[in-house]
């Protein structure tokens, strides 16, 4: 197959297209933004006029957007499902419900086409440098065929499943515990500037211990480099996944103490600064502190 197209030319669908585009593949691509359409162009990439369109010049479609209904929209009705030809494969890399996914899946069966329910972890950093990691689920041999093209976005493929739903699940777990882990970074740093320590003395400390790891020690680094926009992780995708993840904890019947505090941060954040990215949950505790860390 070398035939993709990329749906969604933001942070993470334009690093997708980049390369796609870079191990060989022609590749058609969409968006509503008419900047993320001429970037994608430029670098080589063919632009299509609408969704069914890519549809239409893809064997392979990554579809990289911000929800479910989004999701829909693209996938069916007049989207690729209408003019992809039988044996292509739809790669859903965005992060929604797992129910959704199953719907998704449902009505495209007996179209020939094949959904792969693959969402992605590793942010902007990782679309770019084609190092993120994938929760695969779908039948094996749909994903040998496409190997080749998921080793041109990706450092590690995991094959979670085989049935639709199953990929979403795995990242929602993920986000559980990615959630707590940025909750904490930054309650640790709002004490650690009431108490007047150093911004590069805790980030120094923390990294240097098991407590370090890319996500705290990412964090860290923005906070007292006072870097709280336009660092590839808006706010809303993580509150769209927690939101996700406490759902499911609902619907399941289980108990996510820590995620659902991490949930009202961020809504709480978000409230205060819907432009910003995830740090400024740190912000907003810092607002109420009275105290900011620096470098």
């Amino acid at each position: 197959m070398k035939r993709v197209g990329v749906v969604g030319l933001g942070d993470m669908g334009a690093g997708l297209a980049k390369n796609l585009i870079a191990a060989g593949f022609e590749t058609a691509g969409f968006d509503l933004s008419e900047a993320r359409l001429a970037a994608f162009e430029a670098g080589g990439g063919t632009r299509a006029a609408s969704v069914a369109d890519v549809g239409a010049a893809a064997d392979v479609v990554f579809v990289m957007v911000l929800n479910g209904a989004q999701a829909k929209a693209v996938i069916l009705g007049d989207g690729l499902a209408a003019t992809m030809a039988p044996g292509g494969v739809v790669v859903l890399t965005a992060t929604i419900k797992a129910s959704e996914v199953r719907e998704i899946a449902a009505a495209l069966d007996g179209t020939g086409i094949a959904l792969v329910d693959a969402p992605v972890s590793g942010g902007r950093p990782g679309a770019e440098g084609g190092t993120l990691t994938l929760m695969a689920a779908a039948d094996d041999a749909v994903l040998d065929a496409i190997q080749p093209v998921l080793d041109a976005i990706s450092k590690t493929v995991h094959r979670v499943g085989a049935e639709p739903g199953m990929g979403q699940t795995v990242k929602t777990c993920l986000q559980t515990l990615i959630g707590g882990i940025f909750a904490a970074t930054y309650e640790t740093a709002a004490l650690a500037a009431k108490a007047g320590v150093s911004g590069q003395v805790l980030y120094d400390v923390v990294s240097s211990t098991g407590a370090g790891c890319g996500i705290t020690n990412g964090s860290l680094a923005n906070i007292i480099d006072r870097k709280f926009t336009n660092t590839g992780s808006h706010i809303n995708t993580m509150h769209k996944d927690l939101t996700i993840v406490v759902d499911l904890a609902r619907d399941l019947g289980v108990p996510l103490f820590t995620a659902a505090t991490a949930l009202q941060l961020f809504s709480a954040a978000r409230a205060r600064y819907p432009d910003g990215d995830n740090q400024v949950v740190a912000r907003l505790l810092e607002d109420i502190v009275g105290a900011e860390l620096k470098r």
